[in-house]
């Protein structure tokens, strides 16, 4: 009686043990699914970089704190599940491990998601836009007030020449004016310095600008740079993109004559200051003395004044072919041009005549 009591124990043991296990099996893939999925419900009104956290990984992290951090930021729903996970990776042998940085991680991904992304060393990218036409001093304005860094600190690395790195600037510039290429730029958040966004910048001069240069050797009269300071102009110049191959005509139409360039822009750079339609150069202004001033000195001056773009480059390279020597402004970005001074009085006079009658 008692042996048929012990089997009959034993029995039920072992129908529930597979029971047991099935049940401890499904409630320990519950936890991960629960653990492993994202804490945030993504919204369609709202995009990833709208809910996204930015963590700061500091170098010598372990992976265990960093599980913590995320937990305690929201990015994961467990710090437990994140310690398992790791085991995983480590365990497929994975080549690297987590990388310390700045991370935009986003509370919609699953965690295998996240850790891929600290395993890989995706780190933030921070995007920024140089507009043609703008100068080192715009651009150092700009980047300060993105809070990337100061505005000194830009101007300072501008005025460092890494000719070692970039053997085809010329020899005798004091700043990298002209040659810091206006683009829309991405750089990890980590690496964002005034000298590594400069690198960035002369990297991609070398890349679109330096090969029109090169292509055009035996066909311009141009220096390099000589080509830079007039395309420079020509930007500033230059509202409307069809006419830009006429200035740039009639810019070398003067060079050639041995006309001054007589370009407001150069005095303004000169003078550190920028007019407008309602406050334009005054006769005091343009009679002051600077090596930038291209009413009182002839030639191009000095040094680029602006970031010209790729059409500007591409326009001071193929000229049209004018009688025009004199262009003057319009109000609405076009421009008046003529072949005698004359004619070009007549049509300055006529303009603000224009503008004083709409005011």
């Amino acid at each position: 009686m008692k042996t048929v009591q012990r089997i009959s124990r034993w029995s039920y043991f072992l129908v529930l043990l597979p029971v047991t296990i099935l049940v401890a099996a499904w409630q320990g893939w519950a936890w991960w699914s629960w653990a492993s999925s994202p804490p945030a419900v993504a919204r369609s009104s709202k995009s990833e970089t709208q809910t996204a956290v930015q963590i700061q990984i500091p170098p010598g992290t372990g992976a265990q704190q960093i599980g913590k951090d995320l937990e305690t930021a929201g990015v994961i729903r467990s710090a437990s599940a994140w310690k398992l996970w790791t085991y995983w990776l480590e365990w497929q042998n994975r080549d690297g491990g987590y990388k310390a940085g700045t991370y935009q991680l986003s509370p919609t991904k699953p965690l295998s998601a996240i850790a891929d992304k600290i395993w890989t060393g995706e780190v933030m990218q921070l995007s920024f836009t140089i507009p043609e036409g703008w100068s080192i001093q715009q651009m150092a304005t700009y980047f300060e007030s993105l809070g990337y860094f100061k505005a000194e600190d830009f101007i300072s690395a501008a005025s460092q020449i890494p000719r070692e790195k970039f053997p085809w600037l010329p020899a005798d510039i004091p700043h990298l004016e002209g040659y810091l290429y206006p683009d829309t730029y991405q750089l990890p958040s980590d690496s964002l310095s005034p000298q590594q966004v400069i690198q960035q910048m002369l990297k991609r001069f070398e890349q679109v600008a330096l090969p029109l240069y090169q292509q055009a050797q035996g066909k311009t009269q141009l220096s390099f740079t000589q080509w830079v300071t007039l395309a420079s102009l020509v930007e500033k110049e230059a509202a409307i993109p069809a006419e830009r191959p006429l200035i740039a005509g009639v810019f070398t139409a003067r060079l050639r004559r041995g006309m001054k360039m007589e370009s407001d822009p150069t005095v303004e750079y000169g003078l550190g200051i920028r007019q407008t339609a309602d406050q334009p150069l005054t006769f005091a202004q343009v009679k002051t003395p600077s090596p930038y001033n291209t009413y009182l000195n002839p030639g191009l001056p000095p040094t680029p004044i602006a970031a010209p773009g790729v059409e500007s480059l591409k326009a001071t390279l193929s000229p049209d072919s004018t009688d025009f020597l004199f262009f003057v402004a319009r109000y609405d970005g076009t421009h008046v041009f003529s072949k005698t001074l004359a004619e070009h009085e007549a049509a300055t006079v006529a303009i603000r005549r224009q503008r004083q009658a709409q005011q």
